[in-house]
């Protein structure tokens, strides 16, 4: 692709082809320093570079690979679907890269590394390439959107394994809240889909339910408060999200999982969505019976859980997918993630805005994942001159490029994009995700108070949009102290 390689960089070029070029930036380093408040939509599975997680996997003992089919050939190691688990018995011996490997059969990772044709180097390349989008994957729209959908699916399933057990989640816990602070991210409501069970150390036998799991993620908050690299990090909590495609009686069952662990740890717990590529799943009204039970139960048992929903990720024009808007306003969904098709409805627009609903608008992924071509085809800026709500988050950022888990590379790409936006602009949507964000449990009313008042309110949100404005002048400062001299030399 020589065309690319012969291709200048320019405000709002593809994510894929400006990456390397945006980080070797002065404004990279600005928007790098930037205090960035919370991020609102990000899918725990995809929030660590695919480096760290291999090299925590190759080092944790008893971690085995499995496959449905043998990975002899090209075509069967690019799509098999690959998993992983823990196993404490010795397995017998076997190889996935030949032909007549039994489907499957645990092999030790290491093990899999030896044999594989490129060595242990070549292993740890060939995972990462199964675990992300491509850059030449991400570029290619002609393919459509479900096709880059079924990839970007498939890989969550292969991750499932490995952040379900008990050492590696701990690793994995610590990495992710180390490269959120040091971006400028002080908090996190995370998204995960709880298709999984979740092992203890050295268990081969899962844990039932998913109590244990957020014991652990409990401890791993606290210890990363605690030491002197979390120093000021404000802490996470998490939206428990189901899957749309799957059967109601499971997603039944997933709404008990998510009070089981509610009633047991309501500190971590903050919120429930539905996740999966909305095109191809249940549509929210086919829901309804279910979510109008799990809010009831919900109010049987004392706890408050309510609707953080996906909805709007779509190109579609009326469809059903594109009606997941009306329901989840009608639902009363607090935040919208993505929401990319809501600058087609001014009806639905306003209606965003009197019941003060914010949009978690991911661009990088929005454009990876097909729905625009680049920064500048993407809607925000419409629903930003129409006065709606936003805040910019990163998704999915292993698996869809940034490969970090911090937000830099949205900011920049908006930065750069929008010529509407500015610095200041940007600021205002970082003080976005700070009012919007779900530090604790509130009614609707609290809610709606904490964000009409902001840094003049009262308890955990008034004090922590206070805490961000006052970083935000010292990043002020920081620009003028540091680049200063360079504006005035041209001036």
């Amino acid at each position: 692709m020589a065309c690319e390689t012969d291709t200048k960089a320019y405000p709002g070029m593809m994510f894929g082809l400006a990456k390397e070029t945006m980080e070797k930036t002065r404004l990279w380093r600005i928007i790098r320093e930037m205090p960035k408040g919370a991020l609102l939509h990000a899918h725990m599975d995809a929030m660590v570079d695919f480096d760290f997680l291999i090299d925590e996997m190759m080092r944790t003992p008893g971690m085995h690979i499995f496959c449905e089919t043998d990975l002899s050939t090209p075509e069967k190691a690019e799509n098999g679907m690959l998993r992983f688990c823990f196993r404490s018995t010795p397995p017998k011996e076997t190889n996935i890269w030949k032909a007549d490997y039994k489907c499957n059969d645990p092999m030790l990772v290491t093990r899999a590394a030896e044999l594989h044709s490129g060595g242990s180097k070549g292993f740890v390349k060939y995972l990462k390439s199964r675990f992300t989008i491509s850059r030449e994957e991400s570029l290619q729209h002609h393919h459509g959107v479900d096709h880059v959908w079924r990839r970007f699916q498939s890989i969550f399933g292969m991750l499932a394994g490995l952040t379900s057990y008990e050492p590696i989640f701990r690793a994995f816990l610590q990495r992710m809240m180390h490269l959120l602070n040091a971006d400028g991210v002080k908090w996190v409501d995370l998204r995960l889909a709880f298709a999984f069970q979740f092992h203890k150390e050295g268990k081969e036998t899962p844990e039932k339910g998913y109590v244990g799991m957020f014991k652990v993620l409990g401890e791993e908050v606290e210890k990363f408060k605690a030491s002197e690299e979390g120093k000021g990090f404000w802490g996470l909590r998490m939206i428990w999200t189901g899957l749309r495609r799957l059967d109601l009686r499971w997603i039944v069952e997933d709404m008990d999982n998510c009070i089981e662990v509610k009633l047991a740890y309501p500190h971590l717990i903050c919120g429930y969505d539905l996740v999966g590529q909305e095109d191809m799943g249940r549509p929210l009204k086919d829901i309804l019976p279910e979510l109008f039970w799990f809010r009831k139960q919900c109010a049987d048992e004392g706890v408050n859980i309510p609707f953080f929903f996906h909805a709007g990720e779509t190109l579609g024009d009326g469809n059903d997918t594109d009606q997941n808007i009306f329901d989840a306003i009608l639902l009363g969904t607090r935040r919208i993630g993505h929401g990319f098709s809501l600058y087609k409805h001014p009806l639905l627009i306003d209606m965003v805005k009197e019941k003060k609903i914010l949009i978690e608008s991911c661009p990088i992924s929005n454009e990876v994942l097909r729905l625009c071509t680049s920064i500048i085809s993407h809607p925000l800026p419409a629903l930003l001159a129409r006065g709606v709500s936003c805040s910019l988050c990163n998704d999915d950022p292993a698996i869809l490029g940034q490969d970090t888990a911090g937000s830099t590379h949205d900011f920049w790409q908006a930065l750069q994009g929008w010529d509407n936006l500015g610095l200041a602009g940007l600021g205002s949507l970082a003080e976005n995700s700070v009012r919007y964000a779900a530090f604790e449990d509130q009614t609707n009313a609290q809610w709606l108070e904490g964000i009409n008042k902001g840094s003049l309110g009262q308890g955990i949100k008034g004090e922590r949009m206070r805490e961000w404005a006052l970083e935000w002048e010292k990043f002020c400062l920081w620009i003028v102290t540091e680049f200063g001299d360079d504006a005035a030399s041209k001036a």
